[in-house]
């Protein structure tokens, strides 16, 4: 990862991780939302990297999705 990098990109970055690892799920956001209890806006502004999840909530996010934390938190 680039040290240079803004919590903004990173946050871009990391939201695109999550909308592809839904996406392999054939998941909605509205579906996603549900089965985590969370509103559906939520989910966007997470894709969207406007949202600063905890690692607590990432880590759900990963055991939801079925896929790796790495593969989430891997920033080229």
């Amino acid at each position: 990862m680039n040290i240079d990098m803004t919590k903004d990109e990173l946050l871009k970055k990391f939201g695109l991780n999550v909308k592809f690892a839904r996406m392999r799920k054939n998941l909605t956001q509205e579906q996603l939302a549900e089965i985590m209890d969370i509103h559906w806006t939520y989910v966007a502004k997470i894709e969207t990297g406007k949202i600063n999840m905890s690692l607590g909530k990432i880590l759900e996010l990963a055991k939801v999705l079925n896929v790796d934390i790495n593969k989430l938190l891997y920033i080229e």
